[in-house]
């Protein structure tokens, strides 16, 4: 038999892992894949790669500030933590200690009676506002800086006025009350006008954002209704009911929900006028600044104490979107 005609058998190799054939591995196999793309997706790359540059750092600037310290915040609540010695964990003792200061409570219930006073005045007297000036016909541009003023100010400089308008001594609101024959009032000084006179300072310094926000909503109502509602004989107080209040449905909800989470962390207004020890005036956020900066200097104790004021808040918007949302989607 002619050994030429014999035909060698292929040997058996193994199958490669790389999918891409060797030549078109080393440095330029990058260009090469580039090539082989569609034009279409290396251009469409090309114009979106600033924003996808833009669109990363601005999530590595959130996740190093917001998400980092609210894990940290987190860790930190199961430590004793002093920021001198070592930290170690305590497991649920802050926790523990927690729910046992009576001051715990007492600022509960101070944070809740402010936040329940601010939704009489400073959700309802912006809305009530804002209706106001959308009515002008005359001087809108003046009233709406003069409105919009207090907000420009910093939130230091704005207690600092209420606190010589609260001066028990010769302060503003005494002095008026002195010149119409009226006794003068404690303020801030007195249990039974502290807080009150603490939620006159809020609803005065961010009254110009939440009025200018309304302001905005009220705009977007088409005329025609309010045209009917007057063709019908409806009184101001009528069209506000009937055709104010429900075309401003969805921003007067996402408000009161806003309302509430930042009414619940007030802490400059109290620190300011009556101090971290004034019982009537005590709230969440004096006593974390209490417990980390003052009597306790326990980072881990004002940690676990604003753990539970997270956790209250997210359950109560959690809790407020389910009911309030839409149940007809279209």
């Amino acid at each position: 038999m002619d050994k030429s005609a014999i035909v060698e058998k292929p040997q058996w190799t193994e199958p490669s892992d790389d999918p891409e054939p060797p030549s078109s591995r080393g440095p330029g196999a990058l260009a090469r894949l580039s090539a082989r793309l569609p034009v279409r997706f290396r251009r469409k790359l090309g114009d979106n790669a600033l924003a996808y540059l833009f669109l990363v750092a601005g999530i590595a600037c959130f996740a190093l500030f917001s998400w980092y310290p609210l894990v940290r915040g987190v860790i930190l609540s199961f430590q004793q933590v002093n920021f001198v010695t070592d930290p170690y964990w305590v497991g649920t003792d802050n926790f523990d200690a927690l729910f046992a200061d009576p001051l715990f409570w007492t600022a509960w219930k101070n944070t809740l009676v402010f936040t329940g006073i601010a939704l009489v005045l400073g959700y309802a007297v912006p809305f009530l506002l804002a209706v106001f000036l959308n009515e002008l016909r005359a001087l809108k541009g003046f009233f709406r800086i003069a409105v919009y003023l207090p907000l420009m100010l910093p939130p230091i400089v704005v207690v600092l006025l209420w606190q010589y308008f609260y001066d028990p001594g010769n302060g503003l609101f005494n002095s008026v009350l002195s010149g119409i024959g009226l006794p003068p009032s404690q303020w801030v000084q007195s249990p039974d006008t502290a807080m009150v006179s603490l939620v006159l300072v809020a609803t005065w310094a961010n009254l110009g954002g939440t009025t200018i926000i309304y302001l905005a909503a009220l705009q977007n109502i088409p005329g025609e209704l309010y045209e009917a509602a007057e063709l019908e004989g409806a009184s101001v107080w009528q069209r506000v009911r009937h055709v104010t209040i429900p075309q401003t449905r969805f921003v007067l909800l996402v408000m009161l929900l806003l309302q509430i989470i930042s009414t619940m962390q007030v802490f400059i207004e109290p620190y300011q006028l009556t101090g971290t020890t004034n019982p009537d005036t005590i709230t969440v956020m004096v006593l974390v600044y209490r417990y980390a900066f003052t009597v306790n200097h326990d980072f881990g104790l004002a940690a676990a104490m604003s753990v539970v004021l997270f956790v209250v808040l997210a359950l109560f918007s959690a809790i407020y979107l389910r009911v309030t949302r839409d149940k007809d989607p279209s």
